[in-house]
């Protein structure tokens, strides 16, 4: 068998022919440095993004350059190199980010920012579901509270706790195993993203926000000094940390911006904008910035994650691509898995629409799925329909929350969900639906028929053709039944 490296060593003294062998394996070995020295360099900046481990001194920017220590953890690593993470073997390890404000801001234990990273390494699939602080669920036998709380709660019992404490609570509650956790401050954010000159992102729409609070002005006694106006246009934008930061953390803009929801799905495109910038060669091949780098992340990073895990999990993830990544964000939408409500002391809370948290649980233990047990069917992800189209959707059931799913659904696809409601009689086993657009829009049509799996009916029935003459206009009428609740 030819080996795959002395083919390649042989393809590059090929290019290099004409020039006098000697000369030629000079350029060679010059061309094999160059990929030890990037591929260590990567090593050292994925491994010091999760950890505050320090593997090397971070006196000054020229520590990085590798001494015996570094590689000795280069031999350890490459030792390591067969062990599977946690989760490989089930296909799915998941890993959870926590955003804090830490020292110097109000409620500095608080976890502003919870997301769930999920990774199928099979697939190189990646989901990343956002669940809003304000959540409440019960948490240790301790009743139940807002699940921001839980790493603040954790680290007034013991000082560097929270990160820990809250992904156990948080697996126990979704009945999943999180074996990892990442936990950042924001002052380190700021400075990350400072370090890397800037990152680029494109921004959705426009968000406008006359009460974002001036840090350090909270308690001035000219109310209106306290606040900024934040305008940030749609498009590609370049941030700097701290407009970075604004735009993620932004909670009272007007229109499409002002919700919790869209905040949270402003921090997973943040996300995604670091990890492009970080792993650029921009970045992994400048020493000062790889130094100053190391620096913010020893300070403001705590994290579970040991070095040959951090190495694996690079491995196994640096390929990657934008449409690998599912995102989703709990949230209370007339489609959505939660309900807005208010705690004993009046304070907002979210709590599960169905009053437990098994719709919660189906929709994350499933993300990655394409089959499921007991018989039930699964729609794959839909391709958007090709011009809008809105639907009316019953409940033909006494299956809680059967509407909703449904909506969901139809929702990524590109619909709008016109109403969702019971329906007079409860009693129906297929799905049915009509189509009261006339046959004019045929994509959207076909979609919603493979979603729902419900078959095509023409005479509305006397109670919903009443309905329809005296409301808001609407593409499609969907009449859920039982067969429903088989499809994920």
């Amino acid at each position: 068998m030819i080996d795959f490296k002395q083919k390649l060593e042989e393809i590059e003294r090929q290019e290099n022919s004409g020039i006098d062998p000697e000369t030629a394996e000079i350029i060679l070995n010059n061309k094999r440095r160059k990929k030890i020295i990037t591929y260590i360099i990567a090593i050292l900046v994925i491994a010091l993004v999760f950890s505050s481990k320090v593997l090397i001194s971070s006196q000054s920017s020229s520590a990085w350059l590798p001494g015996f220590n570094i590689f000795n953890k280069l031999r350890h690593l490459i030792g390591s190199a067969d062990k599977q993470l946690p989760g490989e073997e089930k296909d799915r390890i998941n890993l959870l980010l926590l955003g804090m404000g830490g020292e110097g801001h109000d409620g500095a234990y608080l976890t502003d920012t919870i997301m769930l990273l999920s990774l199928k390494p099979s697939t190189g699939q990646v989901a990343m579901v956002s669940l809003p602080r304000d959540l409440t669920a019960p948490i240790n036998g301790s009743g139940w509270r807002k699940i921001n709380s839980i790493n603040a709660y954790a680290e007034m019992d013991e000082k560097g706790s929270g990160g820990a404490v809250t992904t156990e609570a948080l697996g126990k509650l979704l009945q999943i195993p999180i074996d990892y956790y990442i936990r950042v401050d924001f002052n380190g954010f700021v400075k990350v993203i400072d370090e890397l000159g800037g990152v680029e992102i494109n921004v959705e729409n426009l968000l406008d926000d006359y009460s974002y609070p001036i840090s350090g002005q909270e308690d001035n006694p000219n109310y209106y000094a306290r606040f900024e106006h934040l305008h940030i246009k749609p498009g590609l934008q370049k941030m700097s940390g701290e407009l970075a930061l604004k735009y993620a953390r932004s909670r009272h803009a007007a229109g499409l911006e002002g919700s919790d929801f869209a905040r949270a799905r402003r921090q997973q495109l943040l996300l995604e904008a670091v990890k492009a910038k970080l792993l650029s060669r921009q970045t992994l091949l400048n020493p000062i910035t790889v130094g100053k780098l190391i620096n913010q992340f020893n300070k403001n990073v705590s994290t579970n994650l040991s070095i040959w895990e951090m190495l694996r999990l690079w491995e196994l993830s640096k390929d990657v691509n934008r449409d690998q990544i599912t995102n989703k964000v709990l949230s209370d939408a007339p489609d959505g898995l939660l309900v807005a409500s208010q705690g004993e002391d009046g304070a907002y809370i979210l709590i599960p629409r169905t009053g437990n948290f098994s719709q919660i649980k189906t929709l994350i233990q499933n993300i990655f799925e394409t089959t499921t047990p007991a018989g039930k069917t699964t729609v794959a992800t839909p391709v958007k329909i090709s011009q809008p189209a809105s639907v009316l959707i019953y409940n033909g059931t006494w299956i809680i929350g059967l509407a909703s799913r449904t909506a969901a659904k139809l929702i990524d696809a590109g619909f709008s969900i016109s109403q969702t409601a019971n329906a007079p009689l409860r009693d129906y086993s297929e799905s049915i639906a009509y189509d009261l657009s006339a046959g004019k829009n045929q994509n959207a049509w076909k979609m919603l028929q493979n979603i729902t799996k419900a078959q095509a009916a023409k005479e509305l029935p006397d109670w919903l053709a009443s309905y329809i003459a005296s409301t808001s206009p609407t593409d499609f009428v969907v009449i859920l039944g039982t067969e429903a609740d088989k499809i994920e």
